[in-house]
């Protein structure tokens, strides 16, 4: 079986989790807290004993056992105390955004003390940015430093990765993902998508900073196409690009992973039913990155919803989504789907409890550095997604 890059000190827990007194952040305590398995060392950190409590509380109402689940009170900002969480843990999972200002601690506390790392963040610059900062000393210590563990970008990620098993590997390989969903969106991920559409330069600058720094495949070709807004007559769907986190994730993995072929290439796409909603998602966007680059306007925006918040349980359990994946081959065409229920919160906190836990516990490629999902856990998490609900299927 694989090993892991270097073996690692026994620790006192398996995974500390950052974040859970926000709302994001406490479902995925509510979700380690019924479906951690037997002897799991966790523990819940942040700045307000009161507010650990409170959730600590409400943890004890789904299994009495977490009545006495460990509290960690720590200041993000507090480098050395950081430091020593990290060293106290095999796994840290956070949820406290938006990353660009209060992730980088967390990723350098990791990297220095060879601790894996879990996060939600869909901010490429921040991505970007810690893969510059803190790949290498990750790397040196054995520190697997895992982004975007959520709806972005594990259901894009592991789809691309699972569908390009159904093909050759010997052959090139074109893929497009179509994502549709019926969600609501929390305060948190509003904020956080105002923020990226103001700095649409200094993501720019990230990227091309990270392209000096990294290392691309050899003897390989792989690239995002940024796709024209279609209609997709095999899905029925009108496609509209999506300038998410998605393909470059996709793109990271197929190029550490020879699976995806000597030459691939993947599209990122919103599916919508209609040519109207199509016309009006194009309007909604560019409306909004204009709004969100001017001061005023943007904090006008950001007034309107509130960090903290997110859809009422009622709304989650209506929610769903797929994302369609239509792989070309030759003159072979390959579509497969995954699946699930409410994307943004029941998901996405299922996602990154799994994958925390998966790293903890599972044993996975012997990867280090900043790497994706599907670099790092691929088959183990997909198998525990699946056990959790989450749809892989060939259509």
């Amino acid at each position: 079986m694989a090993k892991k890059v270097q073996p690692k000190i026994e620790r006192q827990y398996d995974i500390v989790l950052f974040g859970a007194t926000g709302f994001t952040g406490g479902l995925t305590a509510k979700y380690l807290a019924a479906h951690a398995p037997a002897g799991l060392r966790w523990a819940i950190a942040g700045r307000s004993e009161t507010k650990l409590a409170s959730v600590r509380r409400s943890l004890a109402a789904i299994d009495s056992k977490w009545a006495d689940l460990p509290l960690i009170v720590v200041d993000a900002t507090d480098a050395e105390t950081l430091g020593e969480v990290a060293a106290s843990t095999k796994v840290i999972c956070t949820t406290v955004g938006p990353y660009l200002q209060h992730g980088e601690p967390l990723v350098a506390a990791c990297a220095a003390k060879g601790t894996d790392y879990v996060d939600l963040t869909g901010e490429p610059e921040f991505v970007d940015t810690m893969y510059v900062k803190y790949h290498d000393l990750a790397k040196r210590n054995g520190a697997r430093i895992v982004h975007a563990c959520g709806f972005d970008s594990i259901p894009h990620d592991l789809g691309a990765w699972w569908t390009v098993q159904q093909l050759d590997s010997a052959k090139p390989i074109k893929l497009r993902g179509v994502v549709r969903t019926g969600a609501g969106f929390s305060g948190g991920t509003y904020h956080s998508a105002l923020d990226q559409l103001a700095r649409s330069g200094q993501m720019r600058q990230a990227m091309q900073a990270r392209r000096e720094h990294e290392q691309r495949p050899k003897g390989r070709k792989v690239r995002a196409v940024q796709g024209k807004p279609s209609r997709d007559s095999l899905l029925g769907y009108y496609l509209l690009p999506l300038p998410t986190i998605d393909p470059f994730i996709v793109v990271r993995s197929a190029a550490a992973l020879d699976v995806y072929g000597p030459e691939f290439t993947y599209s990122h796409f919103a599916g919508l039913k209609t040519l109207t909603y199509t016309l009006g998602g194009v309007a909604a966007v560019v409306s909004l990155g204009v709004a969100a680059k001017i001061p005023p306007a943007r904090s006008f925006l950001k007034s309107r919803v509130k960090q903290g918040t997110g859809p009422s349980v009622q709304k989650r359990e209506r929610s769903w989504f797929t994302v369609d994946f239509i792989g070309e081959q030759g003159g072979q065409i390959l579509h497969t789907r995954v699946s699930g229920g409410d994307p943004g919160y029941t998901e996405t906190s299922k996602m990154l409890a799994e994958s925390a836990m998966c790293l903890a516990l599972d044993d996975n490629p012997p990867v280090a550095g900043s790497v994706t999902t599907a670099e790092a856990m691929a088959v183990n998490l997909q198998a525990r997604l699946e056990q959790a609900g989450i749809k892989f299927e060939v259509i």
